[in-house]
């Protein structure tokens, strides 16, 4: 857990934020309406008016609430501030599965000083649960239960579950990396975008893998799985919240004993 002081005030204006981003994105899950860009000339990365919508509702909120604050969004980028403190958004973790109509995508939301992010949210909007970091404690608010975020107890690697988003993980050296964790552990699964962290979290999964990340795809479950006993780093054990490669892990055991594997590629 931080020993950084904690203003209430950041938890208030978090939820708020998130649950403009709820507002502004549900009426786009699943309709057959919405449209779809390509971020990319080649490949394919979608991004669709309720990412926008979602990251414009966060902003003006932040504008009016916290206007010394910078942001760092995916979508509308940087605004520079001078409080010492940076709100990190993903309107939309996972538009892939938002346009499959999968409900493993999630809303992200950290505050970060210069040591890193030190509060988060994991926010799964047509679920309507939430997940929150801080430096007093993790929890989880949803329709069926409130309750403390406690990562899984120390386990064998052989007894671990492991996610990921893509079974291709990043390039080449990256893929033959993740697999041979993967051959190691009792279940993988793939394809949860940020509903992942939020099952490490709340002690249902062991490992989360992934590269190629984003700032504002990893520093709101680093705040998360952090606060609920987690640990997050980059796939040679040192901070992940610049993005690239990350491993997250329920607890130090499982957490070395992939990472003796992780550091070869």
């Amino acid at each position: 857990m931080s020993e950084r002081n904690f203003d209430p005030e950041i938890r208030r204006v978090a939820h708020l934020i998130a649950d403009a981003a709820r507002a502004a994105i549900l009426p786009y899950f699943r309709s057959r309406a919405l449209g779809t860009d390509n971020k990319l000339a080649t490949g394919f990365d979608p991004v669709t008016e309720a990412d926008r919508a979602g990251e414009r509702a966060m902003r003006e909120i932040l504008a009016r609430e916290r206007p010394d604050d910078g942001v760092l969004g995916e979508e509308y980028g940087i605004k520079d501030g001078t409080s010492g403190l940076t709100w990190v958004l993903d309107p939309i973790d996972g538009t892939r599965g938002f346009i499959s109509g999968t409900p493993t995508w999630g809303v992200l939301i950290a505050v970060a000083d210069e040591k890193g992010p030190f509060y988060g949210i994991i926010d799964q909007p047509y679920i309507g649960e939430r997940f929150e970091g801080a430096p007093d404690g993790a929890v989880m608010q949803g329709p069926h239960a409130r309750a403390a975020l406690a990562t899984v107890a120390p386990r064998d690697l052989a007894e671990a579950i492991a996610f990921t988003t893509f079974p291709e993980v990043g390039d080449a050296a990256e893929r033959e990396g993740f697999h041979a964790v993967a051959a190691r552990v009792r279940l993988t699964r793939y394809g949860m975008d940020c509903y992942a962290y939020a099952m490490l979290a709340a002690g249902q999964i062991d490992l989360v893998i992934e590269a190629g990340l984003a700032p504002y795809d990893i520093q709101a479950p680093i705040a998360v799985i952090e606060a609920a006993g987690g640990i997050v780093t980059d796939w040679q054990g040192r901070p992940a919240h610049q993005g690239g490669r990350a491993i997250a892990a329920a607890n130090e055991r499982v957490h070395g004993q992939a990472l003796e594997i992780l550091r070869n590629y």
